[in-house]
This record gives structure tokens, C-alpha cells and sequence, in this order.
């Protein structure tokens, strides 16, 4: 947590980050350049050796009880202060060169202040000045005495513990299941096609889009996700949406084109629109290779469709439409692939509906298995329960039975 707070002048309004938000270096210096314009240039920087946004709760008093909290010169400076802001943490890398951050926007070196003579410092209100302190518990007063307009900052240079987070990973493998599409933050963002509005219409992703061809192969993805894709020829209506990617000198080619063909279709048995992928077309040196798709990539229209393998090889979803189409002589295979060709509300993926099945080959494997055993254990109490016991016995006292042998 970074809170800033400043005396006798007024902050330029600041968006307040999102609770629990990790401001990175760049979005610091936003905010210095924002927070520093027209604020007093005489800042003191507060060095923690070792803090983290815990630390607050852990040690800042609860339920009132204030006089336990270690942070009682943070709470009542914020009071005081006219702007105060606070950030809900710094990310680590930055904290680093929080120090050469303040300096690059003041324009002035740093001066380390030794706590024993802080009441010896006599300021010049007409020069900026920059005060990194360790210990914030005397300098302020030292400035309120002089009357001097002041910035302060209160932050660590380093966590003080470490927490490890767990990753936790999703099964997929329970039925076409409707999953968030994954955090735009950590991956690039998707490509993004363009109505004749200047609106988004159609969104794709994938970590990689293997093609190969004639012994070449090449990942085409490398060549689209970095902003400079050539999407000229796509269109995209109500309901029917084309998205056209044009590639230059990749597998030996002059020209490759990577076509995905989207239809919306009602179905009256779910009694809604469904995204279909009907082909995936390849068109290269006036040949096309054209593949169907629609037995496997499709989605309730509302949402994106997303599958982690998408490949003309094991498991194929993408089919040659015929014996003799050029197809065969391609191999595609697209990994962590997504794609939204309706319904598209801004440059971020709606929920999106898995490729995963309901039953995978380990799940048949389980119930065959059980229903086998049941089978056994079934029989076998039949056949116990059809034992009989004899109903006449051999008394001893009477006549032996004659148990006629014949040859």
C-alpha cells in the first residue's frame, strides 16, 4: 500500500485504483506526473525496508482500538491532509526504483536525511526538493513548524514476506461446460476485426496456429498476434461472419490466406442460435484446401467458442471436405484456440463454451468397469440363491435307504 497524502494544496483528481490492484511502474509515474504538477515540489519519500499490503491489517488495530496500531502517523496524516490517495500496492519489480522514479520527475537528486539532524534543515519554499527518510516519524512535524507545503510518500522497498499464490487449474473434462474465457491480462490481447461501424465483431485467440505443408511447417500465429495482422477481406453481419487473415512469403508460399467461416443457426430442438464454424479455408497460389468444421466447433451464439486443441490430425475437428480436396496435403493443428464471431460487446471474449465432452475415455473405462462388476456380484447372488438343501435325511434307527444300482 503507497498512501500519499499532501499539505496545504490540492491533488489533482486521481482515479482510485480497484481494491486489491497491483499498480505497476509505468502506472506509478501516471500518477506522479498527475499527482506532481501542480502539487508542492518539496516531497518526502518514506522508505520502509520491508512492507506489504498485510501488513496494515495485521498491524494497523482493529475494532478501534487504535492506540495498538504501528500506523498512527500514516492515519493521522492522511486525515490531515487535504488530497490524500492511496494505492493498494506497488509491484515489486517498481519498488526497486521508486527512488530513480521520483528523481526522473522532479528533475533533482535525492537527499538521504539523517533522523539527528532534522531540526537543523531549513528549506528554500521557492526550489523543489526531494527528502528520502526511513524513519517518517519526526519529519513531519519538522515541516509543519517550518510552515512548508509538502508531498509525502509512504512506501516499501521490498515485501516484507512473500506469499506464494496456487495455481489452480480447471478440468476440462466434464461435458461442454461454459467457462470464463481467460484473463486478458496475463496473454495478448485477441485479434480484433472491425465492422464497417468501427465496432468489434469478431475476436480470435490461439497460443499457436501450426500449419504445414510440402514438409514446411510454421506457426502463423507468430505473425498476427502482434498487432500487425492483415485482415482485409472479412465481413461480419447478423448472421454470417468471415474472417479473412492474409499472410506474405510464409511455408515457401507468395500468398496464403487463412479464412474462418461463421454462420449463426437457430435450432429448434434448443430453441436458440448457435455460432458454427463451417470451414476453415486455405487459399494460396490459386489453390484453396478447404476444411469442414461445423461437426465440432460450434457454441450457443451468445458465447465464444474455446478448445485447447483444435487439429486435423488426432482427434480431428477440421475435416477435408473430400478424398481429393487439396486439404490433405495440409496439416493444421491450433493450440488454446478461441474464437467469437457474434455478439461481440468490446475487444474482450464473452463466456466461452469448451470443446470438452461429456464423458472422456477414462470415465468410459470407470463405468464399464463398475458396470462389470456389478454384473458379477449380481450373478452370484443369483446363483446363491438358487441352492437347495436336501429335504429328506438317513434316520439311524430305522431301514437304510436303498439306493438301487442298476448296470
Amino acid at each position: 500500500m503507497i498512501p500519499v497524502c499532501q499539505h496545504r494544496s490540492n491533488m489533482p483528481h486521481l482515479a482510485q485504483p480497484a481494491a486489491g490492484q497491483t499498480v505497476s511502474g509505468g502506472q506509478l509515474a501516471s500518477y506522479l506526473k498527475s499527482a506532481l504538477s501542480g502539487a508542492p515540489h518539496n516531497v518526502l519519500l518514506f522508505l520502509q525496508d520491508k512492507l506489504i499490503m498485510e501488513d496494515f491489517t495485521m498491524y494497523g488495530g482493529v475494532f478501534g482500538n487504535k492506540q495498538d496500531s504501528a500506523f498512527l502517523t500514516v492515519e493521522s496524516a492522511l486525515q490531515a491532509s487535504s488530497s490524500p490517495l492511496v494505492l493498494p500496492a506497488l509491484d515489486w519489480s517498481a519498488s526497486h526504483s521508486i527512488l530513480e522514479l521520483f528523481q526522473g520527475e522532479l528533475g533533482i537528486p535525492a537527499v538521504h536525511i539523517d533522523p539527528n539532524t532534522l531540526k537543523e534543515i531549513k528549506l528554500n519554499t521557492s526550489q523543489p526538493s526531494l527528502l528520502a527518510v526511513h524513519l517518517p516519524y519526526t519529519v513531519l512535524n519538522v515541516f509543519k513548524s517550518q510552515d512548508v507545503p509538502y508531498t509525502a510518500v509512504y512506501t516499501g522497498l521490498k515485501p516484507s514476506r512473500v506469499i506464494e499464490e496456487t495455481p489452480v487449474m480447471a478440468g476440462r473434462s466434464v461435458g461442454r461446460s461454459l467457462l470464463q474465457a481467460p484473463p486478458q491480462s496475463s496473454v495478448k490481447p485477441p485479434l480484433v476485426v472491425n465492422n464497417t461501424a468501427g465496432r468489434p465483431c469478431i475476436l480470435l485467440w490461439a497460443d499457436t496456429l501450426l500449419a504445414s505443408y510440402s514438409g514446411k511447417q510454421d506457426d502463423l500465429a507468430v505473425h498476427i498476434f502482434n498487432g500487425s495482422a492483415d485482415t482485409a477481406g472479412s465481413v461480419c453481419n447478423e448472421t454470417l461472419s468471415r474472417l479473412v487473415i492474409n499472410y506474405q512469403n510464409v511455408l515457401d508460399l507468395r500468398s496464403l490466406r487463412l479464412i474462418f467461416s461463421m454462420r449463426k443457426i437457430f435450432f429448434p430442438v434448443s430453441a436458440r442460435n448457435w455460432s458454427v464454424v463451417e470451414q476453415v479455408v486455405l487459399e494460396y497460389d490459386g489453390q484453396r484446401a478447404i476444411f469442414n468444421a461445423s461437426g465440432g466447433i460450434y457454441s450457443p451464439a451468445e458465447y465464444s467458442f474455446h478448445c485447447q486443441s483444435v487439429s486435423s490430425i488426432q482427434s480431428p475437428l477440421l475435416v477435408p471436405r473430400s478424398a481429393t480436396d487439396n486439404a490433405n496435403q495440409w496439416k493444421l493443428s491450433f493450440t488454446d484456440f478461441q474464437i467469437q464471431g457474434f455478439n461481440v460487446t468490446g475487444e474482450d471474449f464473452s463466456y466461452a463454451s469448451d470443446c470438452a465432452g461429456f464423458f472422456t475415455p477414462g470415465i468410459w473405462m470407470g463405468l464399464l468397469t463398475s458396470l462389470l462388476m456389478v454384473f458379477i456380484l449380481t450373478y452370484g447372488l443369483h446363483m446363491i440363491m438358487q441352492l437347495r438343501t436336501m429335504d429328506r435325511f438317513d434316520d439311524p434307527k430305522g431301514p437304510a435307504i436303498s439306493v438301487p444300482q442298476s448296470e
